[in-house]
């Protein structure tokens, strides 16, 4: 494949708070700590505080929750180094999306394991491990029930609840892949051969990246929210998340900045089989909302210490809880994550727990060889690639017309001819001077109207490349969408088994950069 790159700004793609953090706009320097680069990673490795009992709560869940995979040398090195001081991680997280979703799923883990072996070479006195962190706990099966292939769109069925890691593989799925003939051999062994989404969804992560040493943790976990328990009990008693992030919020809006994320009083939910609802304080009792079911304070307390598993961490929270349980040092997002990152600061420094890096994963657009002949018919430029369309339909016709669809120099003329009207009639008669000026506007309105027609003739004499455009634009930016968005890897992992290694060798993680990829 063939890279270029274009800036992030020419692409159309990203919001003023995203381009302006990347660019280090001295404004939003307060909403983080250190701006990722190379020698900051040093900085924050020497500053990162984990004590050991973390880590062998860590490690010990690892363990416990790779068993019965088979797992690399690499991924068992990783896992057992994280008992080691330092040791850290570097993080990015996802949805339980079906046969991976879109296609950023990977440019999210291959920026984070490439992120780990630039940092492992340049500082040899520390380990420094790639982590994916399932989105297990995520309700909202509608989001990643479905995945979209060659112009059709596949989808799981299930009247299944809760928490989507806990999800059965059920009759739905085993249809679907009656459906899916085409689709790897790994793929039917993660849905056919394990019980849960979350065991699935490892085992074909393992399966792609397992080589590379990839950790994926699932924060699902008992032992994991044992450690999260004081925060857990702050956060549902005095709701200090919640008046920091609005305060922060406010500040950024002060700026010009619309924020990405709102708090709750409380940012947790209540999770049970088949269950995730939000919790709120009614009166003296703590209510699961839309269900029969209350807590009064001590109960709720018992309940925190016990079975801290109960309750997961919102949006809000989520960020805070994978650092309280992680060494780590970075986390790699898209543009929203990387905004609702910045309302968080405040949040981890009351909580005493370090804030990362937070980075912009990379963004790719896959050019193959039927978008190359149509960019290349067109005579585009990279940054027209992402041009509006109906922008750039305009300023094509105009500048591949034979003619000067525009008349502005029959504009030009009458102007002239209109103007010495003016002073003929005026010397006549002053009062005519509103008259002459009415004449002219109400001409000046024929000519734009007879442009008009000009330009949509000549757009039917260009239709063939106004056509070529569209077409383009549809396989780019499917929907509407940017095609890393929309477009599942398997468009081109079927007819390239080796996709994923070559996207290795071009992208790195500390070039923010919009990355175009010619096959």
């Amino acid at each position: 494949m063939i890279k270029s790159i274009i800036e992030p700004e020419c692409t159309g793609q990203f919001t003023s708070i995203f381009l302006d953090y990347i660019q280090q706009k001295e404004s939003l320097q307060p909403f983080y700590h250190l701006f990722p680069t190379m020698e900051n990673f040093r900085k924050l490795a020497e500053r990162r505080t984990f004590d050991e009992q973390r880590r062998a709560v860590l490690v010990h869940s690892l363990k416990a929750q790779y068993e019965g995979f088979d797992i690399t040398e690499q991924i068992g090195h990783n896992i057992q180094s994280l008992e080691h001081s330092n040791t850290f991680t570097v993080t990015t997280g996802h949805q339980l999306n079906l046969f991976t979703g879109p296609l950023y799923f990977f440019y999210k883990i291959v920026s984070t394991i490439n992120l780990a072996d630039k940092l492992n070479q340049a500082y040899p006195a520390y380990r420094f491990v790639p982590v994916y962190w399932m989105a297990s706990e995520d309700h909202d099966f509608a989001e990643i029930n479905h995945f979209h292939f060659d112009g059709e769109v596949f989808s799981w069925d299930t009247d299944q609840m809760g928490a989507v890691g806990e999800f059965k593989l059920d009759k739905g799925i085993k249809d679907l892949l009656k459906r899916l003939a085409f689709v790897p051999d790994f793929f039917k062994k993660a849905y056919l051969e394990h019980t849960t989404l979350a065991d699935a969804v490892r085992y074909y992560v393992n399966h792609l990246f397992g080589e590379k040493g990839l950790i994926i943790v699932d924060g699902n976990n008992k032992d994991l929210k044992t450690l999260f328990r004081p925060v857990i009990k702050d956060d549902l008693l005095n709701n200090r998340a919640n008046e920091l992030v609005n305060k922060t919020s406010e500040k950024m809006e002060h700026l010009g900045y619309k924020g990405q994320i709102y708090p709750r009083e409380i940012n947790f939910f209540y999770l049970d089989k088949g269950l995730r609802e939000r919790i709120a304080k009614v009166g003296e009792k703590f209510q699961v909302l839309d269900k029969d079911l209350s807590f009064s304070e001590n109960e709720m307390l018992d309940l925190i210490e016990n079975s801290p598993e109960k309750f997961s961490p919102n949006v809000v929270m989520r960020p805070l809880y994978q650092e309280y349980i992680l060494p780590n040092i970075a986390y790699l997002g898209g543009p929203a994550e990387v905004a609702y990152w910045l309302q968080l600061k405040s949040v981890f420094e009351f909580y005493q727990t370090d804030f990362p890096a937070v980075m912009p994963r990379n963004f790719v657009m896959i050019l193959d060889n039927k978008a190359q002949r149509k960019i290349q018919a067109l005579e585009l430029s990279d940054r027209e690639i992402f041009s509006d369309y109906v922008s750039w339909k305009k300023d094509y016709v105009r500048n591949n017309s034979g003619q000067d669809i525009s008349l502005s120099k029959e504009k030009e003329a009458l102007s002239g001819v209109f103007d010495q009207l003016r002073e003929n009639a005026m010397k006549i008669d002053p009062t005519l001077k509103g008259s002459s000026m009415a004449a002219k506007t109400r001409a000046n309105k024929i000519l734009d109207q007879f442009s008009v027609k000009l330009r949509k003739a000549e757009e039917r004499n260009l239709a063939s490349a106004l056509r070529q455009m569209q077409d383009l634009k549809e396989m780019l930016f499917p929907g509407g969408n940017p095609q890393e968005r929309k477009n599942n890897f398997l468009m081109f992992y079927l007819e390239d088994p080796k996709f994923i290694e070559k996207l290795y060798s071009h992208l790195d993680p500390l070039n923010f950069d919009f990355i175009i990829l010619r096959k």
